[in-house]
């Protein structure tokens, strides 16, 4: 039998890792859990669970987050012909979830305050990755001369809707009914909020660049697949801290892939992958495919991708947007509005120029 290598070696070790921690988590709850006894069912040393992961809540999110993309679509849903049965399925999707491991991630969310911000943004993420949907179905119109019309007050209602539900159904069973809880999220998809978008009114002034982009592959988690990052385009590199400032490069009608970082990656990554896995899933399960949000979010947790742009070091407050062209990187700004001002501003005449012979 050949030897395993190193990495091998722990891949095997965090599976056998997660199967322990999924069995003790579903038994005992998170608080009563013990890393002790989780090391224990996996065969494996107390150190080489901490190998793998910092801590419990770290290895809580980690299970989570695998759960969410195992989890199996429901046979029952269908893609809706309107906003208002599409957002009703994605609502009936999204309720017969087993939620049952997750019941004390709210109380894990508010017992840290670097772990309630990242929540935050990775909620906004996924109320415009609904919103986006929902826009791509039913176009909104905006009054002539007024500012483009769009869904995301709504999305928020709906995701208040649904994680308020899964939060009760814990909380006091029984009380819930889903059948109520999807009409109320169907109705929300109507109402009448005053929703448009504001350009930022300071974005810096993009820099002309000339320097190779070759990312290869990585998961998009919208599409739940692994995808050839484009060789045109921008790409945002968001610390979990400014995750919410993509929409910036969306509404500027670009091509945008989202690189989503943290200085925290152990814990914080599995959590963004959670948060976002499990919108998209629900997405996809009540979307047509052509209304799906053309929006790519990647979760970089090495760090590879942001490299590849030029980010060296990275944070939970990074904000960097490129723009890609011809498979070469031709411009890019930094700190607040750098998204706007990449996917909006106009090429300086280098970065054009660059533009023009890679075209």
């Amino acid at each position: 039998m050949a030897r395993l290598t190193r990495a091998e070696t722990q891949e095997r070790n965090r599976a056998k890792v997660l199967v322990a921690a999924r069995e003790e988590f579903a038994e005992r709850g998170f608080r009563d859990a013990k890393v002790d006894v989780i090391a224990e069912r996996a065969e494996l040393t107390r150190g080489a669970v901490y190998s793998n992961f910092p801590g419990k809540r770290a290895l809580y999110f980690a299970v989570l987050a695998d759960l969410a993309a195992r989890a199996e679509p429901s046979p029952h849903s269908r893609p809706g012909a309107d906003a208002r049965s599409t957002v009703g399925s994605f609502a009936r999707d999204w309720i017969v979830r087993d939620a049952g491991l997750a019941r004390d991630l709210p109380s894990e969310v508010m017992a840290d305050e670097r772990v309630r911000l990242p929540y935050a943004q990775l909620m906004e993420l996924g109320a415009l990755l609904l919103a986006l949907a929902v826009e791509r179905l039913d176009p909104p119109e905006s009054p002539t001369g007024a500012p483009p019309a769009r869904y995301v007050r709504r999305a928020r209602a709906v995701l208040t809707s649904l994680h308020g539900a899964r939060q009760l159904t814990v909380a006091a069973p029984g009380f819930v009914e889903p059948f109520d809880v999807i009409s109320t999220c169907e109705q929300l998809a109507e109402l009448p909020f005053n929703d448009w978008w504001a350009p930022p009114q300071v974005s810096p002034q993009p820099r002309p660049a000339d320097e190779p982009w070759a990312p290869g592959e990585a998961v998009d988690l919208v599409r739940g697949e692994p995808v050839r990052l484009p060789s045109d385009g921008v790409v945002a590199i968001l610390g979990l801290h400014r995750l919410a400032v993509v929409e910036e490069a969306v509404r500027a009608g670009a091509d945008v892939t989202l690189v989503a970082v943290t200085g925290e990656p152990a814990e914080l990554g599995p959590l963004a992958r959670l948060v976002i896995t499990e919108v998209a899933a629900c997405l996809r399960q009540a979307f047509p495919e052509a209304a799906w949000p053309g929006l790519r979010v990647v979760c970089d947790e090495r760090g590879e991708l942001a490299a590849a742009a030029g980010v060296a070091a990275v944070s939970d407050a990074t904000e960097v947007a490129v723009r890609v062209a011809g498979g070469r990187i031709v411009a890019r700004a930094d700190g607040f509005g750098a998204c706007h001002a990449v996917s909006a501003g106009r090429l300086a005449p280098a970065a054009a120029a660059n533009h023009d012979r890679s075209s």
